[in-house]
């Protein structure tokens, strides 16, 4: 990685597409306040217990390394809502980090989260939370979106204080305008505070 330069990982894992959409929508907002986006995915987990994924995915961003994520400058982390919760791929992957949990390497890095769900109503909020909670164990520094973003007063679907989100409604197949506008905040809000604090820390 070139230390001169910003670069945040935006990690998501996504099935049918829209949790997707918003990781383009942020780094579409990190990358327009000249910070590298670095846009990785984690693999199914089998439900067969000899089963493992593909070396490399069919299609779509790579796969996440740890290394990756311990090098990264700041993080957004996406994922589609399973039961009120993330789905069970992105667990998996938290639950092998506890390697830089005890090396402190993502201690004062600033972190956000994003997700999408199929109902209006369906757990995008605990979704949010849930991810949230390996960031702050990990020592990471949560933000999210504020209210001076006028899309948050306006929209009807996706889009919340805890970070971005987004409905897949029925016939819709991209992101309402509120939905990428919020998105792309907050990739820009995450660029400005990873530069800091990477200014700061004199990395």
């Amino acid at each position: 990685m070139n230390n001169a330069l910003c670069q945040v990982l935006v990690l998501y894992y996504s099935k049918h597409g829209l949790t997707k959409r918003l990781a383009d929508a942020i780094v579409t907002g990190l990358e327009s306040e000249g910070v590298e986006a670095l846009l990785r995915t984690v693999p199914d987990v089998s439900n067969n217990i000899d089963g493992k994924a593909a070396a490399v995915p069919k299609s779509g961003a790579p796969y996440v390394t740890l290394e990756e994520l311990a090098s990264c400058d700041g993080l957004a982390l996406g994922s589609p809502t399973h039961f009120g919760n993330m789905s069970g791929a992105m667990k998996f992957f938290w639950d092998s980090t506890s390697g830089l949990w005890l090396k402190g390497s993502l201690i004062n890095k600033p972190a956000c989260t994003f997700t999408s769900s199929s109902s209006l109503h369906g757990g995008q909020e605990t979704t949010l939370i849930s991810m949230m909670m390996p960031l702050i164990h990990h020592g990471m520094v949560y933000i999210g979106v504020p209210y001076s973003v006028a899309e948050l007063h306006k929209t009807t679907s996706g889009g919340t204080p805890y970070g971005a989100s987004a409905v897949a409604l029925p016939n819709k197949s991209k992101l309402s305008h509120e939905e990428q506008e919020i998105a792309i905040f907050q990739g820009k809000r995450l660029a400005v505070i990873a530069k800091k604090l990477k200014n700061n820390s004199g990395n």
